[in-house]
């Protein structure tokens, strides 16, 4: 975490922001948040991360009293004072202090400069492996704080070395715990449809791939496509290389997933430098 942060309505010293502890975020785990990164001491994509951040606050019901000038301006003033050239910006909302202690209520912003470390050359060189989960995440098209199952579910993780979950119902698969899911066969690319977040990085990668499928996926047909990989602003684009103890095509990066890594670091520097 970066010395300066916004809390209380102004910029202050990270080690000083609090909550209360009656707050709906704390006791019920309501809240949303969004996370983006820094390029070259530049918001990568925030007007599309603003947006989701600002439809979560309205669909979730908490009052988000600021502006979406406002809440640029205050990421601005976060990025300078923190010098943070690369790294990552926290938008957090909390569930708010209600008479009951269980409706929304007004809730209490918070913004963080963090820094931001991406998994090792390795896994993207070798390729990564997921667990199988059934699951779905409640109202899944909001970005809330609810990540009480993958985090009690991680040393599942630890244990078999996997780097995450693909969420899977009734034979279809959904998404990973902090990523969108896509798979590739027979060079066609597709992506789940439903009980998805619809993620910033996914939005890209989409543009840069111009023909993705967005359609139901069943779990049989994802451990016997080429190639799958998953995208999300901490990990930019990973491959696939197993799920549970089944290789995911010939267990090593597929020639999609590679090439639209490298568009997308194009991408990159063709906005922020």
């Amino acid at each position: 975490m970066k010395p300066f942060c916004f809390a209380d309505g102004q910029i202050i010293s990270t080690e000083k922001a609090s909550i209360h502890p009656m707050d709906v975020g704390l006791i019920r785990g309501y809240g949303i948040f969004d996370f983006l990164r820094t390029v070259n001491f530049q918001p990568l994509f925030l007007e599309h991360y603003l947006d989701r951040f600002i439809a979560s606050a309205e669909k979730t019901f908490i009052p988000l009293e600021y502006s979406r000038a406002e809440l640029k301006a205050i990421i601005q003033e976060l990025i300078e004072k923190n010098h943070l050239k690369e790294g990552g910006i926290r938008m957090v909302l909390s569930g708010g202090v209600s008479k009951n202690h269980f409706s929304p209520a007004k809730g209490k912003l918070f913004i963080f400069a963090e820094t931001l470390l991406f998994p090792p050359m390795e896994k993207y060189e070798k390729g990564i492996k997921l667990l199988t989960l059934e699951y779905v995440r409640p109202i899944a098209e909001i970005k809330t704080t609810n990540y009480a199952l993958p985090v009690w579910d991680s040393m599942r993780w630890k244990d078999a070395e996997a780097e995450d979950v693909l969420y899977h119902l009734n034979g279809m698969v959904s998404e990973s715990s902090r990523s969108n899911f896509f798979i590739v066969k027979d060079g066609q690319i597709s992506t789940p449809d439903s009980h998805i977040l619809m993620g910033i990085t996914r939005k890209h990668i989409m543009k840069l791939a111009c023909k993705v499928l967005i359609r139901p996926i069943s779990l049989a047909e994802t451990l016997n496509a080429d190639e799958a990989f998953i995208t999300s602003t901490t990990k930019k684009l990973l491959p696939v290389t197993q799920i549970d103890d089944r290789e995911i095509g010939n267990g090593k990066p597929g020639p999609v997933a590679l090439d639209l890594l490298e568009k997308f670091k194009l991408l990159e520097k063709e906005l922020c430098f």
